[in-house]
C-alpha cells in the first residue's frame, strides 16, 4: 500500500476544519487551484472520494469524516515523535505538548505561557490548535499532555482545572430593539435570523443550544451555520441576524454597526477547563497544573489600594 506524502494529508485535515477552498488554501500559504490538485490527487491515491464540493459549499464524506479522524492522529503523532527528538538534547521532560481551540480566550493562553516551575527551568511548551473536543480526545490518546478546552462535556478519563465561565454572547445589528437591552435570553430571539457556529466546531455546545430552544418552544426563522466569527459580519449587517459567538469572538467583530449582548440562560455557559489525563504519571504535568492554579488565583485577588499617608 502506497502511503500519501505529509502534504496531501494535511491539506485534507485543514480543508476538513475550514470546509472552505480559499481560507484553507490561505491556511496552507498555497493558491487554491494548487489545494484542489493535492485533494484531487490524494482522493485519487485513497480511490475514494473525501469531500462533496460544488460552487457554494464543501462538505465531508463519511470516508473522508474517518480518514482525517485517523490522520489528525497520524500528525500528532509525528509531531509529537520531531518534537521528542529535537528536545531530547535539553530533556524531554521539559516540554510540554499543550491543544487549544482556535476560540480559546487569548487572555487564557497567554496566562499559561507565563506559568514558571522553578523545578523545570527553560520549559517549552508546543502548542497545537484544532476543535476542543478532537484536543481532549488527543490528551485522552496521549498525543497532547494538556489542553485548553472550551464547551466540552467532563470526560471520566481527564482530570480539570476550571480557568473561567462565560455566558455565549449575541452579536447583533447596533440598532436592532434588542441592542437596548443590557442581555438578552433565548426567547428574545425567537423568530429572528440566527447565525450559529456549525456542529463540528462544538457538537455538544450546538446540541444544548438546540435542546433548550426546542424545550421552550423557541426557533430561528432562518438558521445559517459558519465556522468563524467573520463570516457571522454580512449575515449580522445584511439580513438582521443574532449570531451566538463566544465572548472572544463576538469582541473581534464588534465595531461600527455590530455591537453584542449576552446571552443569559443557566444551561448555556461556556466554561473553559485546562484538561489532563486522570491517570497521569507525569510530575511536570502535576506541578504544571498546581502552578496554573496558583497563577489564576494571584491574578484574581484584588489589588490592595494603597492608602493616602496622613498629614
Amino acid at each position: 500500500m502506497v502511503l500519501p506524502e505529509m502534504r496531501l494529508v494535511q491539506s485534507a485535515i485543514v480543508l476538513a476544519e475550514e470546509l472552505n477552498y480559499s481560507r484553507a488554501a490561505v491556511r496552507l500559504g498555497i493558491d487554491q487551484s494548487a489545494l484542489t490538485k493535492r485533494i484531487v490527487e490524494l482522493e485519487s491515491l485513497l480511490d475514494v472520494r473525501l469531500f462533496e464540493r460544488n460552487h457554494q459549499m464543501v462538505e465531508l464524506t463519511e470516508a473522508g469524516a474517518k480518514f482525517v479522524e485517523h490522520a489528525r492522529q497520524g500528525v500528532a503523532h509525528i509531531e509529537e515523535a520531531v518534537t521528542a527528538a529535537r528536545a531530547a538534547p535539553r530533556g524531554a521532560e521539559n516540554v510540554l505538548n499543550v491543544g487549544r481551540s482556535a476560540y480559546t480566550d487569548p487572555w487564557l493562553a497567554s496566562v499559561i505561557r507565563s506559568v514558571h516551575l522553578p523545578l523545570y527551568p527553560g520549559i517549552q511548551i508546543n502548542w497545537s490548535s484544532s476543535y476542543s473536543h478532537e484536543v481532549a480526545r488527543n490528551v485522552i490518546a496521549g498525543t497532547l499532555d494538556l489542553a485548553l478546552t472550551t464547551g466540552v462535556p467532563e470526560m471520566r478519563k481527564l482530570s480539570y482545572l476550571k480557568l473561567a465561565e462565560h455566558p455565549f454572547y449575541i452579536a447583533m445589528p447596533s440598532r436592532d430593539p434588542l441592542a437596548a437591552r443590557r442581555e438578552v435570553r433565548l426567547a428574545d430571539l425567537h423568530s429572528r435570523v440566527w447565525v450559529m457556529f456549525s456542529r463540528q466546531v462544538s457538537p455538544y455546545m450546538y446540541d444544548a443550544i438546540m435542546s433548550d430552544a426546542r424545550k421552550t418552544g423557541v426557533i430561528g426563522s432562518e438558521l445559517h451555520h459558519v465556522t468563524g466569527a467573520e463570516e457571522a459580519v454580512p449575515l449580522i449587517l445584511e439580513r438582521a441576524g443574532l449570531a451566538f459567538l463566544t465572548r472572544t469572538g463576538a469582541w473581534r467583530i464588534a465595531r461600527d454597526g455590530i455591537t453584542m449582548r449576552p446571552l443569559v440562560e443557566e444551561n448555556l455557559k461556556l466554561v473553559t477547563n485546562l484538561a489532563a489525563r486522570a491517570d497521569t504519571k507525569s510530575r511536570l504535568v502535576r506541578e504544571f497544573v498546581k502552578a496554573t492554579a496558583r497563577k489564576l488565583e494571584s491574578l484574581r485577588k484584588p489589588t490592595q489600594p494603597r492608602l493616602p499617608l496622613s498629614a
